[in-house]
């Protein structure tokens, strides 16, 4: 049974997408903590990053540190967070975002029913961070799919 993460991925749920390559894909989270609030997720389905392999972590870790520098850009904030919690959908998945405290790092602060219009710029500003750092050649060219250029 897919997840709602394969579903996005392939295009059944619409997504967000600011970064795709041939192992990942990278998406706005819709109950964002901080905005610029953003998903790392396999195209593979893994249920937890225990199962996953090294090569598929090291990529993923790769690729969490390129979007940490993207939304620390987009959003001028001192640092990027990575949490890796899970619990919620069965498919391994990162979540990277600004971060100017350890106080707001918990999922409590999620916030949910966050306008589209509101998702759009925060991950258009990261895709825009991305090309800017370089990395235009993984950003998708239509921000609603996560097809390879």
């Amino acid at each position: 049974m897919s997840t709602v993460f394969t579903k996005i991925i392939e295009g059944r749920i619409p997504g967000r997408f600011a970064w795709a390559d041939e192992t990942c894909v990278v998406f706005a989270s819709i109950n964002p903590i901080t905005d610029g609030h953003m998903l790392v997720v396999p195209r593979q389905e893994v249920a937890k990053f225990t199962s996953a392999d090294d090569a598929l972590l090291a990529r993923l870790m790769s690729v969490a540190k390129i979007i940490g520098q993207a939304v620390e850009r987009a959003f001028d904030s001192p640092r990027a967070a990575l949490l890796v919690a899970g619990f919620e959908i069965p498919h391994l998945h990162l979540h990277v975002l600004p971060a100017w405290g350890e106080a707001e790092l918990s999922f409590t602060n999620a916030r949910a029913e966050v306008p589209g219009t509101e998702l759009d710029a925060a991950t258009e500003r990261v895709r825009a961070a991305l090309r800017e750092l370089g990395h235009g050649a993984a950003v998708p060219v239509a921000p609603g799919s996560p097809a390879l250029a």
